[in-house]
């Protein structure tokens, strides 16, 4: 016990901040240079509401819950992965994790799904400024996912052979993941649900 622990209370889970001070500076940074391109979408979507609306109703809202599902679900799976690990169920959270990541490798999928034919039928980024932001957005928004995908496999590469299992790593990824998330969550909202 080091002189700063003496007479402070034992640190509870409810204490603890999961993964690394750095993985937080890097995420809240990126939600800052997400957050002022929802800014620059909201002003000019104000300006070109017309444009907007109509540009709009060519987003299929079916594929965008598809995606939602995909992301929460994979979510919850790396959420219980996470605990998985930490209580030494090393077995389960491969189990958890594999699920978190075939999943979320839907997501790509699903992506090009809906691209391919906007694409095709001419709703590309230089068509108006809604296109531009949509695709901007959700391009970087998929790079984020693919990142996602990289960084979950290493985890579930760290699961399988190391006999104690680094649970920052872990957590690290996890935080990332759920990033990934809120990000989709308030792209959903603005592209394909807000009217």
């Amino acid at each position: 016990m080091t002189i700063s622990q003496v007479g402070q209370a034992p640190r509870t889970r409810a204490d603890y901040l999961p993964g690394d001070h750095g993985m937080w500076f890097f995420i809240v940074g990126d939600l800052l240079i997400f957050g002022v391109y929802f800014l620059c979408y909201m002003v000019y979507r104000g300006q070109n509401l017309d444009v907007f609306l109509y540009s709009q109703q060519f987003l299929s809202q079916g594929i965008g819950v598809a995606n939602t599902i995909v992301l929460l679900t994979s979510s919850l799976f790396v959420a219980l992965a996470t605990e998985a690990v930490r209580e030494h169920k090393i077995r389960d959270a491969g189990r958890l994790l594999s699920l978190a990541i075939v999943l979320g490798a839907l997501f790509p999928v699903l992506k090009m799904v809906e691209w391919i034919p906007k694409i095709s039928a001419g709703h590309t980024p230089g068509e108006n400024l809604f296109f531009m932001y949509y695709y901007v957005m959700t391009g970087l928004h998929l790079l984020h996912v693919l990142l996602g995908l990289c960084i979950m496999a290493f985890m579930l590469r760290n699961l399988r052979q190391v006999a104690q299992p680094d649970i920052k790593f872990i957590e690290i990824g996890a935080i990332y993941w759920h990033m990934v998330d809120v990000l989709w969550l308030v792209l959903l909202a603005v592209f394909y649900l807000m009217r």
